[in-house]
């Protein structure tokens, strides 16, 4: 893709998001696109919005389960970033009518208190410069019509990120065995979904890890006080209006968050 052509479907992702009307997938209007037009399609809709006052908070890590990759027919994760507006309160109630179509996965969330970077980052490093872990919701949207989605269009499509809720009970990631750390997802008062750490590239951090590698190539640190989300180790669930979702994570503690 030229630049004309990166910049023309960032445009449409971002009205797409604006308006809340998904639109086709990105390789049926740009045959051509490869994953690197699709990072710097990304970038195109960060950069705007950074230019427009927004903050950028952290990371976030996707595709980290195997079942994803082997659906998206990818051998490693995704990622897009986190940004300041994207935040919503534990408890709170969001608009369903500010997304095109929502998902809710669990993820604990690694807050850094000294800076990460690469190449040759390792989970014992990460281990070292996470200050405290967090239970959080991520709020998954695709601004792909109906998430007939490919890799190309969610990592053009910010990872498909649309929102976060974090937790309120800050844990130090010493005091967890996060591989066998379990979750379980109740949507509207019933079990959603049961997961546990492992199904994040078998250890959590190993998704951090990795991000910070693959942001060295673009000399990126992760820096400390941002938030990385490594993945969810449960399957996406729907959301509509007057659903409540709560998460429960075995010494983490709980999130809540319900769509108005």
């Amino acid at each position: 893709m030229n630049e004309s052509q990166r910049q023309s479907a960032a445009d449409a992702l971002f009205e797409a998001e604006q308006s809340s009307a998904p639109i086709d997938p990105l390789i049926t209007t740009w045959p051509e696109i490869d994953l690197d037009d699709a990072y710097a399609i990304q970038l195109l809709n960060i950069n705007r919005r950074v230019d427009d006052g927004r903050t950028i908070k952290g990371h976030k890590v996707g595709l980290t389960a195997r079942v994803m990759q082997q659906l998206l027919g990818v051998d490693e994760p995704d990622y897009g970033h986190l940004l300041d507006d994207m935040f919503i309160d534990d408890g709170a109630t969001v608009a369903a009518t500010r997304f095109c179509a929502p998902k809710v996965e669990i993820e604990i969330a690694f807050v850094l208190g000294r800076e990460l970077c690469g190449p040759g980052c390792t989970l014992a490093d990460v281990m070292r410069a996470t200050e405290f872990l967090l239970p959080s919701f991520e709020i998954v949207d695709s601004r792909v019509r109906d998430w007939k989605i490919g890799l190309l269009d969610t990592v053009a499509d910010n990872a498909s990120s649309a929102a976060v809720v974090l937790g309120g009970q800050p844990v130090q990631p010493g005091a967890m065995d996060l591989p066998t750390l379990g979750a379980v997802m109740w949507k509207n008062g019933e079990v959603a979904e049961t997961g546990a750490g492992a199904a994040i590239l078998n250890h959590p951090a190993n998704a951090i890890a990795w991000l910070a590698n693959r942001l060295a190539a673009f000399n990126v640190v992760l820096e400390a006080g941002q938030i990385v989300l490594p993945g969810s180790c449960v399957r996406a669930t729907d959301a509509v209006p007057g659903d409540r979702f709560r998460a429960d994570f075995a010494g983490l503690g709980s999130v809540s968050v319900t769509f108005g």
